[in-house]
């Protein structure tokens, strides 16, 4: 199990005692096993990965990689291919865990190297990453330097994926909370950097989730904005009629100059757009560890530059900014 201790008192001494105080039972209520058919499985087969005595790590700007194969037993390294395969799909990674090699769905890697120097270094600062799923980028965080890092994702699989990974690798100031923004109390203003990745585009209300992402900042705070955007003037924002890359749930693609106003509106100051790519079939992709439909599936397939709907393809944009 995982000790929430360290992060209930760094809470409290943030001036954070309000949410300190519910969070032992947001947690509990959240994991428990009745929310979801597969918690128990899910949750077994943390349980049954062993848990290495002082494994070599490498958390820095090289990667992240914990142990080799001769640091485990062929009973052990049995223990962990079998316990991570019951934790499928692994969307966000990869992963180098005793030599087996972890390869999500997503380079996450290579969006971390995008946006890392791009930033104020996180020495020493308190993180929040929202939406952050099995945490990868939390770990990357933490290896920059930060003093702790708190991510939120609701779903259970993630937070249990984190939990594989942390068992692992042992204490550390990394936590995955089973949260949504929204169940973090208003104001908390606690935050040194606060990053959104791949989230405000599954947002009903793109402004109110600026609004509660600069309610976690404390004044000076600065926070780092991935998301989905087109290309065009200012104003032009692209909302899906019925699905975007076979997805449900988006709803507002901006161009950079629209989502730039809606961040100055909400308080933003220092607007920076720090990178513009269009996904590639190679960073996001189908693997041996995620065998579902990935972004070639989702794409016109005689026109890559359109999704199978006719949208543009995806393109993303990081925007980091600061508040008062």
């Amino acid at each position: 199990m995982i000790d929430y201790q360290p992060l209930y008192e760094l809470l409290t001494t943030r001036n954070a005692e309000h949410w300190s105080a519910i969070l032992p039972g947001q947690i509990q209520q959240k994991l428990n096993p009745e929310a979801h058919g597969n918690f128990s499985k899910w949750n077994a087969a943390v349980e049954q990965l062993p848990i290495p005595k002082n494994p070599s790590l490498q958390l820095n700007n090289e990667g992240f990689k914990i142990g080799r194969a001769d640091e485990l037993s062929k009973t052990q390294w049995q223990q962990l291919d079998a316990g991570l395969k019951n934790l499928f799909p692994w969307r966000k990674g990869p992963y180098d865990l005793f030599d087996l090699h972890l390869d999500t769905e997503w380079r996450s890697d290579w969006k971390w190297e995008r946006i890392k120097d791009q930033i104020t270094p996180l020495d020493n600062r308190l993180v929040l990453d929202v939406g952050c799923g099995n945490g990868y980028h939390c770990w990357r965080m933490l290896g920059a330097g930060a003093q702790m890092v708190i991510g939120v994702d609701p779903v259970q699989l993630h937070v249990l994926q984190f939990q594989a990974i942390r068992r692992l690798y042992g204490e550390a100031p990394v936590y995955v909370l089973p949260l949504t923004l929204e169940e973090i109390p208003e104001k908390t203003n606690i935050f040194d950097t606060v990053f959104s990745m791949g989230v405000l585009y599954h947002r009903r209300s793109p402004i109110d989730h600026l609004t509660d992402l600069r309610d976690c900042l404390r004044s000076g705070g600065e926070l780092v904005l991935e998301t989905l955007v087109i290309e065009g003037k200012q104003g032009e924002v692209l909302v899906p009629v019925d699905r975007y890359a076979r997805m449900r749930n988006v709803w507002f693609l901006p161009t950079c100059d629209t989502l730039a106003s809606w961040m100055k509106r909400c308080g933003f100051k220092n607007i920076r757009v720090v990178d513009v790519n269009q996904t590639s079939m190679l960073e996001q992709r189908s693997t041996p560890w995620m065998t579902f439909n990935s972004l070639q599936d989702f794409l016109d397939p005689n026109n890559p530059d359109l999704t199978i709907e006719g949208h543009p393809a995806p393109r993303r944009a990081t925007f980091v900014a600061t508040i008062d």
